[in-house]
């Protein structure tokens, strides 16, 4: 097979007509022509990091959509079903990972349970990550969250990183503002990559530690424009990844939007591209192809690298994207789960006033951290939501043991009315929910019950719910009918007068403990900045 346009060489840094002979699934050759169609051909796109489970779909499924815009590998983190089922969670992505062509690389949750802070499903020992990395298609240590750990010498942590180091595997980091000596020593540990870098100084100081940086745009944490300019002074340092994203982000867009956005604002091509897949290539020893003569023939083809609208997306020499549709089924689909939770009473999450202020979590548009503030707490008996201060009620609900709730308070949703709940809740993928009143709150927490997992919006005798049957995180369905489905629940949210462009998505993050500052679990408040829970009444 024979495929004629404008070659982007990313490794000689120049554009040129040529033509890509293909044979046995590698490139054969790549011959210069003299003229030639105008489509650009170019290295197929690489997310060097993302949780597959945050998209709600299944591997197979993500594929799927994937391969749409030009991705032919994706570097996987299965922590959030490692949280919900352990070591099984992450043989049921590898599994149904092998029923299609995209290139899924997966890791090892090195963080599971991500604290001893909250109550999850299941636990990952050093034992289960040298048994998951003898597994073909995990090729990583992810995502060492517990940065404390490793600053503290505690020895499971440890040990977690010498089975990678024996192993001789990549081991991705999580040190969201860590700096000094402190960050010294985490990256002496053998910890290679971050990817919660928010300024340029934090990614300098990394980078000249010896890190490499993963620029970061999902549906929540968006990092790009803060991040670019390494693409001009540390090219070689940069990967591209979205992290996180929402089925209606992903159905839109992947890193070929990334790409297209950092073209526009002027940055070089060549850079841009080898972020997107070279470099992650290069860190994980993707087995991907870089259009190069003996490569496996993963390319794609497309209008504009300034657009980057996708005609073509071949895998291993074949066409897998034909500009109109997937050629390829995402096969078949089983449902594991793990949900034990009964339904609440009104009384279950009542806030006895206990004192003159309370502790309010502070959520912001488009952001993992969060703030944190006091309040009046009132002169009533119960401590109870204020809409018109756009102070909500929080609850927490542990869905593996059926134990009372955590409540707290919460700025920066903007509800007037109603209640959402969901069971995608990071790291723990326990049940939360945010409200105006104890009605709603109630009613959407075990809508989520009786379903097993999903997410939901009351609002007085109204209510609507997404299952996701699929260990509670995921669905079964192709991304077209999520992202229909995900956008129309976002509306309705927005609909009660919420104001954030993701609210499921930060909702999600409000229980994720190791990102600072305050957030709530299942057992109570917590501060990240001092890793310890907290009292919600101020002394």
């Amino acid at each position: 097979m024979k495929i004629s346009g404008k070659i982007v060489d990313v490794h000689q840094r120049r554009i040129y007509q040529g033509t890509v002979t293909i044979s046995s699934g590698k490139i054969e050759s790549i011959e210069e022509n003299e003229t030639g169609p105008d489509d650009y051909i170019m290295p197929g796109l690489t997310d060097a990091h993302v949780h597959i489970e945050s998209s709600m779909l299944v591997p197979s499924h993500f594929a799927v959509a994937a391969v749409r815009q030009g991705t032919v590998a994706v570097v996987a983190d299965p922590h959030e079903i490692g949280n919900v089922l352990g070591k099984d969670g992450v043989t049921f992505m590898t599994d149904n990972a092998r029923n299609v062509p995209l290139k899924i690389l997966f890791g090892a949750p090195s963080c599971v349970p991500a604290t001893d802070s909250e109550s999850n499903g299941a636990r990952i020992d050093t034992d289960d990550i040298i048994e998951l990395l003898q597994n073909e298609k995990i090729g990583f240590l992810a995502e060492m969250m517990n940065f404390p750990g490793v600053i503290h010498d505690n020895p499971e942590v440890l040990r977690k990183l010498e089975a990678a180091r024996s192993a001789g595997v990549p081991i991705d980091g999580h040190a969201p503002g860590l700096t000094g000596e402190n960050l010294n020593k985490y990256i002496s540990a053998g910890i290679t990559t971050d990817h919660e870098c928010t300024t340029l100084d934090e990614a300098l100081e990394k980078i000249t530690g010896g890190m490499k940086i993963l620029i970061r745009e999902g549906s929540a944490a968006k990092n790009l424009e803060a991040l670019a300019p390494l693409l001009d002074s540390n090219p070689d340092d940069v990967m591209l990844c979205s992290d996180d994203l929402h089925p209606e982000t992903l159905e839109k867009g992947h890193i070929n939007r990334l790409v297209a956005r950092l073209i526009g604002m002027g940055y070089d091509i060549f850079n841009v591209i080898r972020a997107a897949s070279v470099n992650s290539a290069e860190h994980y020893r993707l087995k991907t192809g870089l259009l190069r003569a003996g490569d496996p023939a993963d390319f794609i083809i497309a209008d504009d690298p300034g657009k980057m609208n996708i005609k073509k997306t071949f895998i291993d020499g074949k066409c897998v994207y034909d500009g109109e549709k997937t050629l390829f089924s995402p096969g078949e689909i089983i449902k594991v789960n793990r949900f034990n939770c009964s339904h609440l009473l009104p009384g279950d999450i009542r806030v006895e006033n206990r004192g003159k202020r309370i502790r309010v979590i502070v959520a912001y548009n488009g952001e993992l951290f969060t703030g944190s503030e006091t309040a009046d707490a009132g002169t009533g008996k119960f401590v109870e939501p204020r809409p018109e201060e756009d102070l909500l009620k929080i609850v927490v609900k542990e869905r593996y043991n059926d134990n009372r709730p955590a409540v707290a308070f919460i700025r920066g949703f903007g509800m007037k009315n109603g209640a959402m709940a969901s069971s995608v809740a990071h790291d723990s993928h326990n049940i939360i929910a945010v409200g105006t009143n104890d009605r709603d709150l109630i009613s959407a927490i075990n809508m989520i019950a009786d379903a097993r997992g999903g997410m939901s919006v009351v609002s007085g005798d109204g209510a609507e719910i997404l299952k996701l049957p699929v260990a509670g995180i995921m669905s079964d369905i192709p991304v077209t009918a999520m992202a229909r489905r995900y956008e129309r629940l976002s509306e309705s949210v927005r609909s009660l007068g919420c104001r954030l462009d993701a609210p499921f998505m930060t909702l999600s993050f409000m229980a994720l403990l190791v990102i600072p500052e305050l957030k709530l679990s299942d057992r109570g408040l917590f501060d990240g900045l001092a890793f310890r829970h907290v009292p919600l009444f101020v002394e």
